[in-house]
């Protein structure tokens, strides 16, 4: 398989992470010391000291929830491309994988059996998924921090359902009557599912999982004996990484 990542644009916004972090670490360091600068110079504070006092605090939630998810999205491990690339061995060697190019689209993937825009999400714990409802198994505290946090699962089913209609529309100035197929990918090692009614496939990125993404492939592998190859040319695959490639 070939694996094509943006990797400019993934090392450029972990550095980002790591540098929102640690000005988020700055600022709640420095709202302290400004919030209780009465008790370390022993003065009362004046107005200017008062009115970053009342800012201090949203800024920094603001701020830390920019941080969370940032980090989530592009420094968190296992990296979504890296886990994708593992969970794919054993793919037939002319599939392609893309990564980052597409966005909002993260990974387009072209194989045999078809192309697919793949969602990914790095949660673990417990979910489940009935009719397209999406529910986290979830103590009270672990589910108030991840509604402070704004780092829920949210609808993957709907992000799968918008992100390849945003993948048909490329391809399809290339390659006109392939369909982009949506999937969900779940990449932690240590998530349970529990998959019911969707309208969307959900798997697991763990190959050792009878739901894996590539085991849900090579059951879509009926002709045994087929020849398999990509559903777009040469050609035209060339024609789509021209105009959706960007180094």
């Amino acid at each position: 398989m070939r694996v094509v990542t943006n990797i400019k644009l993934a090392k450029r916004n972990r550095q980002a992470a790591t540098y929102l972090f640690l000005v988020t670490l700055a600022l709640l360091i420095g709202g302290f010391f400004l919030v209780n600068q009465s008790l370390f110079t022993g003065e009362e504070p004046d107005t200017l000291s008062l009115i970053l006092q009342a800012l201090v605090l949203p800024t920094s939630f603001i701020m830390t929830l920019f941080s969370v998810r940032m980090t989530n999205l592009w420094a968190r491990t296992p990296r979504p491309e890296d886990a994708l690339e593992e969970a794919l061995g054993g793919i037939n060697k002319k599939s392609i994988l893309y990564n980052y190019y597409h966005l909002p689209l993260r990974h387009l993937l072209i194989c045999p059996q078809g192309v697919y825009a793949i969602v990914t999400r790095w949660h673990d714990g417990v979910h489940s998924v009935e009719d397209d409802v999406w529910r986290t198994q979830q103590g009270f505290f672990a589910r108030l921090f991840t509604t402070l946090r704004m780092d829920g699962i949210g609808n993957p089913t709907r992000d799968a359902l918008s992100q390849s209609q945003h993948a048909q529309k490329l391809i399809e100035a290339h390659s006109p009557g392939v369909k982009v197929e949506p999937l969900v990918v779940f990449i932690s090692p240590s998530v349970e599912l529990h998959i019911g009614k969707s309208s969307v496939p959900v798997l697991y990125a763990d190959p050792r999982e009878d739901e894996s993404l590539i085991n849900y492939l090579r059951n879509l592998n009926t002709d045994a004996g087929k020849k398999q190859t990509l559903p777009l040319t040469d050609e035209q695959i060339a024609a789509f990484e021209a105009a959706t490639i960007r180094a």
